[in-house]
């Protein structure tokens, strides 16, 4: 055992906090693990040093033990762990499942995974295409998905009728095999029944042994107002059974809104383009504009109205997601340059022309900026 002092096997003062604490040892644990470095005695030995200081600092008197009279007064020393400091390491690694969950995929010793959350069905994920209206106004609809169900021949057994599981002689029915290496315990997922607890001598016909079989479902889902693409709706309880007549898993419906031919969207604001005649974009006029909802909105035209001038109706967007009150709806006018002139309507343009005291065209078509 190292001679080097435990503040400095973890690289931490002796201020150090108890997250900076766990932090040094988890580095050093994933690092020095035997099960990443098989065969290598001195990644074993350093890992039990980590482990070693670890244990004392964070109990606060052992600290103070250790602070006061060095290794001696923890019991610990050269023969590594000294009698009685250490007699459940279990309880060491039980309490640090996320550190061990790095590389075994769970905590030591099994300890917070419950066998029902285990047993849990995946979670499933439906991408559901809508129009614009349907994502402002909100819609019901039904959509199929194909998912896992417990199979009834069996009642979700994987048995064949007349027959029944029987434990698995490996692991006694905890579907987890535990496994010693040293001062330390492990445990991982029984490969004779991949972690059910059981075995089935006699599966079903139906689902071959696994209780669950493959059905389509037919869900309505509810469209709130406002949803925007990439919106995901949660559906509880409507995902895959689990083995075993484990819980169902959810089903997360995921909106996709379709370009619209008219109207635009920015957050909660319609944006959409209106063209009026050059003599209303000139004297002013009403106009009709769409809203999305099918209706259509009067909207005064002011004199002297520029092309590309933007009007802002109030409240007549795009519903706020799960709360009050809409979002504003944008007109962009567009003002039309006629493109063929009757001899009248040149007349009367070209008369304009003079009256502005702007020069005359000489004869055949407008040189006229505005034609």
């Amino acid at each position: 055992m190292s001679d080097k002092s435990y503040y400095e096997i973890l690289g931490v003062s002796k201020t150090a906090t108890e997250d900076e604490l766990k932090s040094a040892y988890r580095k050093l644990a994933i690092k020095y693990h035997p099960d990443k470095n098989k065969g290598d005695k001195e990644a074993e030995e350093k890992f039990k040093e980590a482990t070693e200081a670890y244990e004392v600092l964070r109990d606060p008197k052992k600290k103070a033990a250790y602070d006061q009279f060095g290794k001696a007064g923890v019991g610990a020393g050269a023969g590594g762990y000294g009698a009685g400091a250490y007699t459940d390491f279990s309880d060491i690694f039980g309490d640090f499942g996320d550190i061990f969950g790095d590389f075994f995929g769970g905590g030591a010793g099994g300890r917070g995974n419950s066998r029902r959350a285990s047993n849990r069905g995946s979670d499933l994920r439906y991408n559901l295409e809508i129009n614009l209206e349907d994502a402002c106004l909100g819609k019901e609809v039904k959509i199929e998905i194909p998912r896992l169900e417990s199979c009834v021949d069996c009642s979700g057994s994987g048995a064949s009728k007349g027959s029944t599981p029987t434990v698995c002689p490996d692991c006694g029915g905890s579907g987890q095999i535990r496994r010693t290496q040293g001062f330390f315990s492990v445990t991982t997922t029984c490969p004779r029944c991949n972690g059910k607890g059981k075995t089935i001598s006699n599966p079903c016909k139906s689902c071959k042994g696994e209780g669950l079989v493959e059905k389509k479902r037919t869900i309505n889902i509810k469209i709130p107002p406002g949803v925007e693409s990439g919106s995901r709706l949660k559906v509880m309880g409507e995902g895959e059974a689990g083995p075993g007549n484990g819980p169902h898993g959810d089903l997360y419906v995921v909106t996709h809104i379709k370009k619209h031919p008219n109207f635009e969207r920015q957050g909660s604001d319609l944006i959409v383009q209106k063209s009026i005649p050059l003599t209303m974009a000139c004297l002013g006029g009403k106009i009709e504009i769409p809203s999305i909802d099918g209706k259509t909105i009067e909207l005064t035209i002011p004199e002297g109205t520029e092309s590309g001038q933007v009007f802002r109706m109030k409240g007549h967007g795009v519903p706020y997601l799960g709360a009050y009150g809409k979002g504003d709806q944008h007109v962009i006018v567009k003002v039309e340059i006629p493109k063929k002139l009757s001899r009248k309507q040149r007349e009367i343009l070209e008369e304009f022309a003079r009256e502005s005291g702007e020069k005359a065209p000489n004869s055949g078509k407008s040189k006229l900026p505005f034609l």
